[in-house]
């Protein structure tokens, strides 16, 4: 007759369903943070090309938002490449 465990003692197996379930539980919030992440940098990248045409130019930019001049041309090159990205994407339909 198998040995019965209470609640308190879980067997390895239970022991080890859990853990995989709150790894599973932990990579599926860090999934769906860096999305929002991604998300709020292409938003963020669009707000700054803008900011970009309106200033005038980079470093104009960068004074004006307080960011180095580094990050807004990162933040250009991501904006053109979502834009390439999408004209690929409307290419392919």
């Amino acid at each position: 007759m198998p040995v019965r465990n209470d609640d308190k003692t879980l067997s390895r197996k239970q022991r080890l369903q859990e853990k995989q379930r709150r790894q599973l539980a932990v990579v599926d919030t860090v999934d769906k943070a860096e999305a929002k992440v991604r998300k709020a940098e292409v938003e963020l990248a669009g707000a700054v090309t803008e900011a970009v045409q309106v200033f005038g130019d980079e470093q104009s930019a960068s004074e004006g938002l307080d960011m180095p001049v580094e990050a807004i041309r990162r933040f250009l090159a991501m904006a053109q490449d979502e834009a390439a990205g999408a004209g690929d994407a409307v290419g392919a339909s």
